[in-house]
């Protein structure tokens, strides 16, 4: 187990969240520490410090959007909708900058932050109840312009609530909380950090890693802007850099999940889904790759070719299952009986292959006849046996179609001379 992962086991457990009340009170703590400093947050760095927020946001959304697009979920596609409305907002509102005067209604919270926090808490605890009860998508085109016209509609739905809240709500200078507000949408991160944490137990993928921590920093996010006596102090500074960083975490683990999404296509696209072994395609790159090598470096390279037995008289006898329970086993034997450098690949139906580079004819003839003989000695029921057809490069053929032609002339001869596969017949 990686360091990453044995990081992840521990973050995991119930028993870590004694530190993870540590950090928010943490930084509760630092925030409330933070009033004492006379130090205002330049309004052109809060610009800056949105848009770059607004651009990682929109990422975000797109990142999610095409996780959906991919699986069907409709977690991913209620963030999608969440950030791309918050990134859009935040921004918009920081292409113009107003002046920030110094008066009552300056000390609320800026429009984008509550919309951009409040909305988020309240996505992120809705996923969690929408993927419990209805998790995949039946209808993904008009599903994502229901999500964008739902968020816009609840996006607006916060801006005319919080226009309308009593000041004595929003701002209570002096004392604990200056802006209590802000424990609203802490309380709804704070339940999105418990139920992200325990759906780690059922997905551990870093985009569902990353959501955790995200929502654990944005408790930590709206708790010190809680603390802030008015707009651009050091307090909501230090909130604006917990808001940053939460983005940052969560695009990262958006980008490895995506990563790591297209690498399992990738494999699949490459691989047999019945047997895990190469599939016809996998098999075609690594011969033409072989031969160009073998041209090269002048080494041979060998092709076996290997055919089950019977395959037929097993499905009539014995049911589909246990000929595809039989094809897999064969597989295995090839899996286990061949070096780091080959490449076993499942040919056809009940046809399979074995690349064995830098390897001439007699190598190649006692790899044969050691698969052949732990197929048929494998002790499981029904007993199987295979025949086998081998070709040498450039012994029997300079091109693609050549050697596999040879090979499987081979293996046609074998099979006619009805050794069942103990004995081996050599391309010529």
């Amino acid at each position: 187990m990686s360091r990453t992962e044995r990081m992840w086991t521990f973050l995991s457990r119930p028993g870590a969240a004694w530190l993870f009340l540590t950090g928010e009170s943490g930084a509760l703590a630092l925030a409330w520490t933070l009033r004492r400093f006379e130090l205002d947050l330049d309004p052109l760095l809060f610009g800056q410090l949105q848009i770059t927020s607004g651009l990682l946001a929109l990422i975000i959304g797109v990142s999610a959007l095409v996780r959906f697009r991919g699986t069907r979920d409709r977690l991913p596609l209620i963030l999608a909708c969440g950030f791309a409305i918050v990134g859009i907002t935040m921004v918009s509102s920081s292409l113009v900058s107003p002046r920030i005067a110094d008066t009552d209604v300056s000390l609320r919270d800026p429009m984008t932050w509550v919309i951009g926090r409040t909305l988020l808490a309240v996505l992120l605890v809705a996923a969690l109840a929408v993927e419990r009860r209805l998790p995949t998508a039946r209808h993904p085109g008009r599903e994502i312009i229901a999500g964008l016209v739902a968020v816009v509609l609840s996006a607006s739905v916060l801006s005319i609530v919080h226009g309308r809240l009593p000041a004595d709500i929003v701002v209570h200078l002096g004392g604990a909380f200056p802006q209590p507000g802000n424990l609203f949408p802490a309380g709804l991160f704070l339940i999105a950090t418990v139920g992200y944490h325990r759906r780690l137990k059922r997905t551990t993928s870093p985009f569902d890693r990353s959501l955790y921590l995200t929502a654990g920093l944005n408790v930590a996010c709206c708790l010190a802007a809680s603390q802030s006596e008015h707009r651009l102090d050091t307090p909501f500074a230090f909130a604006e850099i917990l808001q940053f960083s939460s983005y940052a975490v969560l695009l990262g683990g958006a980008l490895l999940d995506n990563i790591h999404l297209f690498e399992n296509v990738r494999q699949l696209a490459a691989s047999d889904p019945l047997t895990g072994l190469g599939n016809y395609r996998r098999l075609v790159d690594a011969l033409e790759s072989e031969i160009q090598r073998s041209q090269r470096t002048g080494r041979a390279f060998s092709l076996l070719l290997f055919d089950l037995d019977g395959l037929k008289k097993i499905n009539d006898n014995y049911g589909h299952l246990v000929g595809s329970k039989a094809l897999c086993r064969v597989a295995n034997v090839l899996r286990v009986k061949s070096r780091t450098i080959d490449t076993a690949a499942r040919y056809g139906g009940d046809e399979f292959a074995l690349i064995l580079p830098e390897t001439g004819m007699n190598a190649a003839q006692d790899v044969a006849r050691r698969i052949c003989d732990r197929v048929v000695g494998d002790g499981e029921l029904p007993p199987l046996s295979i025949s086998v057809g081998v070709a040498v490069f450039a012994q029997d053929g300079e091109t693609l179609e050549a050697l596999v032609g040879a090979a499987d002339k081979a293996l046609y001869k074998n099979k006619t001379k009805g050794h069942m596969g103990r004995k081996l017949s050599i391309a010529v």
